[in-house]
């Protein structure tokens, strides 16, 4: 296998991760800060959706070790108020499947057709965002 295919499966394993522990953490608050069933519920469909065909494999090309910005950064640390966690993780997850959404179309994985899933998956969670702060978190804007 090609080096550059192998360093696209890192890419794919690390955005599954970051978007279903992104998803996790709003549904967790949906649900029991907020006690939410629609917007946890939602969620929860959304984290189970987002997987791919032989999803294992991917772990061969996974260098979490070698990670060169693993280290938490000071903005990453910041989280003094509840929506700032939210936010934080909505964009985590819509960039992440945008990120997935992109790879997939590399024609060298040969995985066509998954692409869109994550394309629904990251426009899904533009509309939760909406509906969970304006709900939730009165005078906080969306998508911030």
């Amino acid at each position: 296998m090609e080096e550059t295919t192998k360093r696209v499966y890192r890419i794919l394993d690390a955005n599954l991760n970051r978007l279903k522990e992104g998803i996790r953490v709003v549904e967790d608050t949906a649900r029991y800060l907020h006690n939410d069933e629609q917007i946890a519920s939602c969620l929860k469909s959304l984290r189970h959706k987002a997987t791919l065909k032989n999803i294992s494999s991917l772990l061969v090309y996974r260098d979490s070790v070698q990670d060169v910005l693993k280290k938490t950064i000071s903005s990453e640390a910041d989280r003094d108020e509840l929506s700032k966690i939210v936010l934080a993780n909505f964009k985590r997850a819509q960039e992440s499947s945008r990120v997935l959404e992109e790879y997939l179309k590399y024609a060298d994985l040969g995985i066509f057709g998954e692409s869109e899933v994550f394309k629904d998956i990251r426009y899904k969670l533009y509309e939760l965002e909406k509906k969970f702060i304006l709900k939730h978190f009165e005078g906080i804007s969306p998508s911030k």
